[in-house]
């Protein structure tokens, strides 16, 4: 017995000694895990510090019970880092899951010491920093997620090299930079490799990633990769999902990756892809395929037949592309497509009947192209699943086919814009789920179907303008309880508007505009409460406007009718007006006091050309935001004093042919105003020169004059003039003397300038890149044989430096604070701020700035030298040298010579001193210059003394306008003095306008032009809203395709002067409105514009004609919006335009 005993002790003592190495093992991982998690409230209750092991705490996993091998938090709030030493205290980790837990801080470096580690997941928190390179060396890691924080850096090449069981690497939505490092295609196990949305990673796609023969997701969205897709990626036989959308892949899509047989999905939209669709795509050997998405590419070439062969394919989006040719009839094949998006592109040919044997089919979109032919009835009575139909903006003609009314499921249908006859159908009133019908601009005639139209219960938008629509507005429109915009203009509508209406209570906008309607307005309008804008413009409507209006009206528009009666001073009571247009009817009596009350109108009011009578009511300066009155045409009587107050807000006034008499008021407005605008009124003091002029107080103005009153003014006028001769005599001898002084200074020979003098001092160095050149260099060229140009904030020189390079230094002004005692100081000069700018800011259209050097009393900025000048050079042929246009840009003072040329006509904008004073709030010190430069400023920085982004926009505008027709915003050649952009309107934008010099092109080449100026046109509109934003504009010039067949759409919206048609598809030929803002668009498309009566000279011709037709592509602006997949990039079109909508 006493020998076994003897025998068992070393066992017993091995048991002990290993009982108590895991006690001190469980002792320091339960002090390490509570020592991490001590400063957070989200600390499991469990986990206590007193436990002898973890292992039963909840979150963490055990191995038998003894060592932690497993910590998983998902969603737990814990917001603390991930501490250093983890694996020294946890070494059988194989699994750390941290994920949207807030961890933050940056990575520990010795996370690789855990040499059992499979599973790394810190996805969805806020890490910060870059990645660990020493993290390639965790050999054991199979999956690696850090996807969702603030990473940035490269990403490690490291990675690439030990990680040799690595099946997941997932980086997306980080900032990562820098390029994909080539050794990621060593990690041969790889199925998930997913690096999107780190905005800066850049570069080409290696080809080694076709090594990952297990790959099985691809993703490298939202990023900067660029290059082809590389023809190696044929060589994934497991590749099931590429997805490289948003980012800048170019070339033609490789034949290859029809060789990826199990490819399920293909993501290539939003890229600059070109050449044809490869017909291999389709060759059977993607069977699994089932969303190709190559949208807003740049491909040609037509659809391959190859494609019916795709027999899983869900989504086919190749829109907003340049594809040609028919639609194949082998689309019918599959059986699975639910959507078809074929959208912006130019297909020809019919729509296939075959299409009908798709019975899958959800939505199909083929607006804006050049299909020709009838509507297949098959579609209506086979895809009984289809929800959206778009064809608009087509060739299409015939009847609407009865069957599109047995489409049940139907809930957007949109045929506008095209050469459609016939009644349209009633039973399409009768689907209930169709909440948009859109028939606009067509040859639709007949009536509304009485029978069923009031059945549309859920129809939100009704649009059937610009047709031949006749007989009457049926009552029981009353039963479209969910109507949000009813849209009946230019038809041949006739009757009463019907009382009915106005149970539509979701109503929001009514156009009835040029048709024929009779009778008076239904007061029952006014139980549709949430009416916002209505136009009856153009109609023969009679009787007085209702007293119960419409509280909620932004914009009323009864132009052009048979309306009598007072003005009802009821219309006060609008408070959210904005437009109102009563002119061109039989109203009578004053201008109501009520409608000063409406401190909202800052569109228009304009009650032109009727029977009103009265003075000007003095309190209408109240109307403080007004941009355009006009009073025209009536018989109102007083003085002009009252309008005083709203000299600084208007920017249109007529008040011409009325009894108005006395004097006009000093002010900017009414000195700057033409005479046109104060003709046909006798009373009126419009002799020319000061004597018309009197100073205006509280509102009062001098209405007569006495003989003596008459003499007492010429003399203090001749007194005036004498003292300002005296005054030019004095300053002329005294410049007469400065010069002599000057002269024999020079021949005594004085020494060195002041500005030598301000170059001695010692000089500091900022360099933004990296520079060959020294200070030095640069300081001995600042000669004056060297400037380049000239302006408010500095002198521009061209700079050669020893290495042969050039480039363009401004020198700065000095500010008035040469010797700065607080940093605050120097942060408010344009100098301080424009470095800060340009050292933050990085854009392939931003002149590269190269660098900063200043002492005691100079600024210096070096940028890179722009051979071909600014825009303006080009444009009007002041042939100087690239810098010299530098020097006034900002992002309120966009001008053609703030826009200079690279080498390859590439446009560039400069100099953000002035941009970032007024983010800084420093407005007082350079007002004029915030404004922007003569010419380019918007009409409201008359009356508002500030500006906006759509101010902005404005300026823009006139750039373009520039471009198109090579004049200057105010040019000499122009007739009458006028804007260049008031010339345009007069001559209603035709091609009589653009530069002789660009008539010569070809005439698609030239109606592309047009339809540029129709852009340009909206971004000038006088009122700020009426503009789009540079994202619409942005969209439309995209979007502006050749041979567009709609001219002349609702013109006069944009120029505001002058009558204009309905698309002249029909005999239908009712003016619209000036002024009108009733119509509303999502089109993608900008009207072209008819050829108008041509009041032009002869333009000045531009050398660089070709130049210009570059630069219109190449604009700095152009930059494509996001595009999300059921909502077209075309619904960005203004709302002024009445085009139609998708």
């Amino acid at each position: 017995m006493r020998r076994r005993l003897l025998e068992l002790l070393p066992l017993l003592s091995l048991h002990l000694l290993f009982s108590a190495a895991s006690y001190a093992s469980s002792s320091s991982e339960v002090a390490f895990l509570t020592s991490w998690l001590n400063t957070t409230s989200s600390r499991p209750a469990d986990w206590s510090p007193s436990a002898a092991s973890p292992c039963k705490w909840s979150h963490i996993t055990c191995d038998g019970g003894v060592r932690v091998t497993s910590v998983t938090f998902q969603s737990v709030h814990l917001a603390v880092p991930l501490p250093p030493g983890l694996c020294a205290a946890l070494p059988s980790l194989t699994s750390l899951v941290a994920s949207d837990a807030n961890l933050t801080g940056s990575l520990p470096d010795d996370l690789h010491l855990c040499r059992r580690l499979a599973v790394l997941d810190l996805s969805n928190n806020a890490l910060t920093g870059p990645i660990p390179a020493s993290l390639g060396n965790a050999s054991a890691l199979e999956t690696l997620a850090l996807n969702s924080n603030q990473l940035s850096g490269a990403i490690p090449p490291d990675l690439g090299h030990h990680l040799n069981l690595l099946k997941n690497l997932l980086l997306f939505d980080n900032q990562l930079s820098g390029e994909l490092p080539p050794s990621l295609g060593d990690l041969t196990l790889l199925e998930s490799l997913r690096a999107g949305g780190n905005r800066d990673l850049s570069g080409s796609i290696p080809d080694s990633i076709s090594k990952l023969s297990n790959l099985v997701v691809l993703g490298l969205a939202d990023t900067k990769i660029s290059g082809a897709l590389p023809a190696s990626l044929g060589q994934l036989q497991n590749l099931e999902t590429l997805s490289v959308y948003t980012t800048s892949l170019s070339g033609s899509i490789p034949p290859e990756l029809g060789n990826c047989s199990s490819l399920a999905f293909v993501y290539l939209y939003e890229n600059q892809l070109t050449g044809p669709l490869p017909s291999s795509l389709g060759n059977n050997n993607l069977p699994r395929l089932q969303k190709l998405l190559l949208w807003q590419n740049a491909l040609t070439g037509p659809i391959p037949d190859s494609f019916g062969n795709l027999t899983s394919l869900v989504s086919l989006d190749l829109s907003i592309n340049s594809i040609s040719g028919a639609i194949p009839g082998t689309l019918g094949r599959l059986p699975s497509l639910q959507d078809l998006m074929l959208s912006d592109n130019n297909i020809t040919g019919t729509i296939p009947t075959s299409l009908a044997n798709a019975t899958s089919l959800v939505q199909l979109q083929v607006d804006t192209n050049e299909i020709s032919g009838l509507i297949p009835p098959e579609i209506g009575s086979r895809l009984s699943n289809l929800q959206v139909l778009f064809a608009w903006q087509n060739q299409l003609e015939g009847l609407i086919p009865p069957t599109l009314a047995s489409l049940t499921n139907l809930q957007a249908l949109d045929l506008s814009h095209n050469h459609l006859t016939g009644p349209i159908p009633p039973g399409l009133f009768l689907l209930r789920n169709l909440t948009k019908l859109l028939l606009l601009s067509n040859d639709l005639s007949g009536p509304l179907p009485p029978e069923t139209m009031g059945s549309a219960a859920n129809l939100v938008r009704l649009r059937l303008g610009g047709n031949r629509l006749a007989g009457t507005i049926p009552g029981t429109i009353s039963g479209l309880r969910s109507i949000s915009f009813l849209d009946l203009a230019n038809n041949r509508l006739a009757g009463t508007i019907p009382p009915e209406m106005g149970n539509c209570s979701q109503l929001q906008m009514l156009d009835l505009s040029n048709n024929a309607l009779t009778g008076t307005i239904p007061e029952s309008l006014a139980d549709a409460r949430g009416l916002q804008e209505m136009d009856a413009s153009h109609n023969r409507l009679t009787g007085a406007i209702p007293d119960k209006l419409f509280v909620q009206l932004s914009r009323l528009v009864l132009r052009g009718n048979s309306l009598s009666g007072p003005i009802p001073a009821s219309l006060g009571k609008c408070r959210n007006l904005e437009l109102l247009d009563l002119s061109d009817n039989a109203f009578t009596g004053p201008i109501p006091d009520a409608l000063c009350g409406l401190d909202g109108l800052d569109i228009a009011l304009n009650l032109s050309r009727n029977a009103l009578t009265g003075p000007i009511p003095r309190n209408i300066s109240a109307l403080s935001k007004l941009s355009v009155l006009d009073v025209s045409y009536n018989n109102l009587d007083g003085g002009l004093a009252p309008l005083a107050g709203l000299s600084d807000s208007l920017v249109a006034l007529n008040v011409s042919h009325n009894n108005l008499s006395g004097y006009l008021p000093d002010t900017k407005l009414f000195r700057q105003m033409s005479a046109s605008g104060l003709a046909g009124n006798a009373g009126l003091c419009t002799k020319g020169g000061d004597v018309c002029f009197v100073a205006v107080n509280n509102g009062d103005a001098r209405t007569a004059s006495s003989s003596d009153d008459e003499a007492a003014r010429v003399r203090r006028l001749k007194l005036a003039v004498a003292l300002l001769v005296t005054a030019t005599v004095a300053m002329v001898l005294g410049m007469v003397g400065i010069l002599r002084a000057r002269r024999m200074g020079i021949g005594k020979g004085c020494g060195s300038s002041n500005g030598d003098s301000q170059l001695a001092w010692p000089w500091q160095f900022t360099p933004f890149q990296k520079l060959s050149f020294s200070v030095d260099q640069v300081v001995r060229s600042l000669t004056d044989a060297n400037v380049i140009g000239k302006g408010c904030s500095g002198v521009v020189y061209r700079v050669s430096i020893d290495t042969g390079e050039v480039i363009a230094v401004k020198k700065l002004w000095p500010n008035g604070n040469t010797h700065p005692t607080k940093d605050h100081d120097v942060i408010r000069d344009s100098f301080s701020a424009e470095v800060r700018t340009l050292g933050s800011i990085r854009h392939k259209n931003i002149v590269r700035f190269l660098g900063c050097c200043w002492n005691k009393t100079t600024r210096l900025l070096m940028y890179d030298y722009m051979p071909n000048g600014s825009l303006g050079a080009v444009l009007h042929e002041r042939r100087c040298g690239g810098g010299a246009q530098q020097l006034e840009w900002d992002v309120r003072d966009i001008k053609a010579n703030n826009i200079l040329i690279g080498l390859d006509f590439e446009a560039y904008i400069a100099d953000f001193g002035l941009a970032k004073l007024v983010e800084d709030g420093d407005f007082g010190r350079s007002s004029n210059t915030v404004a922007g430069s003569y010419g380019y400023i918007a009409p409201e920085y008359g009356y508002m003394m500030k500006i906006t982004q759509k101010s902005d926009v404005y300026s823009y505008g006139v750039v373009v306008l520039e471009v198109l027709t090579g004049k200057q915003p105010i040019d000499p050649t122009i007739p009458d003095g006028l804007h260049v952009v008031d010339w345009v309107r007069r001559c209603k934008g035709g091609a009589d306008v653009l530069d002789p010099a660009l008539k010569g092109r070809n005439s698609s080449e030239v109606e592309e032009m047009l339809q540029v100026m129709g852009v340009a046109l909206l971004c000038v509109s006088t009122t700020p809203d009426d503009r789009p934003t540079m994202k619409d504009v942005a969209a439309m010039l995209r979007e502006i395709k050749l041979e567009r067949e709609d001219f002349a759409s609702n013109v006069d919206l944009l120029l505001k002067g002058g009558d204009h048609q309905a698309p002249n598809n029909n005999n239908n030929t009712a003016a619209v409105p000036k002024g009108t803002a009733m119509s509303s668009s999502t089109s993608s498309t900008p009207p072209s514009y008819r050829q108008g009566p041509s009041n032009s000279n002869s333009c000045s011709s531009s050398s660089f004609p070709a130049a210009r037709h570059l630069l219109i592509q190449k604009t700095p602006f152009s930059i494509v919006p996001k595009r999300q997949l059921n909502n077209r990039a075309s619904a960005l079109c203004s709302a002024q335009l009445n085009k139609t909508e998708s």
